[in-house]
């Protein structure tokens, strides 16, 4: 099967593990905070969850993500340090 449109629907975010430790306390609140976001940009993703990777952390969205809402995540995460 071939899609004619990307199809990953992860945001990988390079962190240390002191960070990613501060970023997982509070996720409930950030995935809402990135929401609010995406829906001021009148965007149609929403994020559905964060999870770990041993580099980073990975924010899965419903939908592909365009290279707006890309910059909308990378702004806020870089604002939270």
């Amino acid at each position: 099967m071939t899609t004619k449109r990307p199809s990953h629907k992860q945001v990988i975010v390079p962190m240390n593990s002191d960070n990613i430790i501060k970023f997982i306390l509070n996720s409930s609140n950030y995935i809402t905070n990135i929401n609010r976001l995406f829906k001021n940009i009148k965007s149609n993703c929403k994020a559905d969850y964060i999870q770990l990777e041993k580099s980073g952390i990975i924010i899965v969205t419903d939908k592909v993500t365009s290279a707006l809402d890309l910059q909308t995540i990378e702004r806020y995460v870089k604002n939270l340090n």
